[in-house]
């Protein structure tokens, strides 16, 4: 069965547009109407990031999951591991956030997890997508079986005892003069209360949200104000999470950007010394550098590769025992810990290597030199680009001149129509000037 709402992270789209309150309050009965087993009374767990949309979808998805006698407990703003932690923690029977992640405000989502915190599974999905387009009249429960609704507390609190744990006990941070920047968004709040209880200096950017300024010019995806602060203040380390705090990119004192993959060959020796890898490797997506490849192969570790999503790559941990796994972007999933990316947790990991070897951020998060790498997004407005005949012959043309010489990744995003062109190699100009003639074709059919 073909998806029609649902992508490769949750159901996304333009807020009132795409994601509108009748589809969320459909998916509420749908999703409800799933989790109803057994006998007990079900609750669902909502959380949301700062978008002024999610006021609109969480009312809606609350009226959903009360129509089909689901109770609800609402968190308001709570990054999107919270939820999944939260929802394991609190015996509920689902969780849901609303969040577009890393895209601007005027795009909102709806994640479900199911009662193990982990994200749900094609065929779970694939059941919501058939009652979403069902009558649903006669599921609908009686006046005496309604679910109620209710804000809870406490739960910010539960979240950063629950990120503190998963470094060791006696592990300070003081001395550390951190930057933190949570891209006005859902952890504007616990990120850095956080930092501040283990004992860093901390410094907030990003902590004012208004509705719309969510990821604008701020957070993962534009680091460029975190690494001008950094160098202001004089800072350890900057650390900037996105919109729901699941992905995490760091600065270090000089200002340069630390991406996934260098978080992953830090946290990956880390845990290898510690003897704390369940695998003697890590999964990544073929988007990973080949830098990181080479680099732990030379430590004797294996990089297990997987189309792009950290559902792929949570997939492939779970299915081969792997512990340690993520995406370049900097969705870091560390399954001892956590059944979904974390930013705050992945960045405590490296603090606490920091901290064990008394080093700069510098020495310690960059681990290898990146080959060159260039990444190109098309947009397009309907059909399928791929699949014309011209730019299946640039394509092969492209493949042909690296042949040998490098890697060239083609893939549609899996959240908003676009086509992205990533190219890799040791020569930089062959690798710019075979990923610009894909471009260039895919322009042409996608005008």
């Amino acid at each position: 069965m073909a998806r029609k709402h649902f992508g490769t992270d949750g159901i996304r789209g333009r807020a009132n547009s795409a994601i509108t309150p009748e589809l969320a309050l459909k998916v509420g009965m749908s999703a409800g109407i799933v989790f109803l087993r057994g006998e007990h009374r079900h609750r669902v767990l909502i959380g949301k990031d700062t978008r002024l949309s999610g006021y609109m979808i969480e009312n809606a998805l609350v009226a959903g999951f009360t129509s089909v006698g689901v109770d609800v407990f609402l968190t308001g703003p709570m990054p999107t591991p919270a939820v999944a932690m939260l929802t394991r923690s609190m015996r509920a029977d689902a969780g849901v956030m609303i969040s577009a992640s890393h895209n601007p405000y005027d795009d909102n989502g709806i994640k479900l997890f199911g009662p193990d915190g982990y994200k749900l599974s094609n065929e779970i999905e694939l059941e919501i997508e058939k009652l979403i387009d069902a009558d649903l009249a006669k599921r609908l429960a009686k006046p005496a079986d309604l679910g109620r609704a209710k804000r809870i507390d406490g739960v910010q609190d539960r979240y950063i005892e629950f990120a503190k744990r998963t470094l060791p006990r006696n592990l300070s941070l003081d001395g550390l003069r951190v930057v933190i920047d949570c891209a006005n968004g859902a952890a504007y709040r616990v990120a850095p209360d956080a930092l501040w209880e283990l004992g860093a200096d901390v410094i907030k950017i990003g902590v004012e949200p208004d509705g719309f300024n969510i990821n604008r010019e701020c957070g993962s995806t534009a680091p460029a104000a975190l690494a001008a602060k950094v160098r202001e203040m004089r800072a350890d380390i900057g650390i900037a999470l996105d919109g729901d705090a699941d992905r995490v990119v760091l600065v270090d004192e000089k200002g340069r950007l630390v991406d996934g993959d260098q978080l992953l060959a830090v946290i990956a020796e880390s845990f290898k010394e510690d003897g704390r890898l369940a695998k003697p490797g890590i999964v990544a997506t073929v988007m990973s550098n080949l830098g990181l490849e080479r680099h732990l192969a030379a430590l004797g570790l294996k990089l297990v590769r997987t189309p792009v999503g950290d559902r792929y790559v949570l997939e492939e941990m779970r299915a081969r025992g792997y512990n340690v796994g993520g995406e370049q972007s900097g969705h870091i999933i560390l399954s001892d810990y956590t059944t979904t990316g974390d930013g705050l947790v992945s960045a405590l990991q490296v603090l606490a290597v920091v901290k064990k070897r008394a080093k700069s951020v510098s020495e310690v998060c960059h681990r290898f030199e990146p080959l060159p790498q260039v990444l190109k997004n098309v947009r397009y407005k309907t059909g399928k680009p791929l699949d014309d005949a011209k730019v299946k012959t640039a394509i092969a043309s492209a493949e042909k001149r690296l042949d040998g010489h490098g890697r060239l990744v083609i893939r549609p995003s899996g959240t908003e129509p676009v086509i992205r062109v990533m190219g890799e190699g040791e020569d930089r100009d062959l690798v710019e000037a075979v990923v610009d003639d894909v471009v260039d074709a895919l322009s042409k059919t996608a005008a």
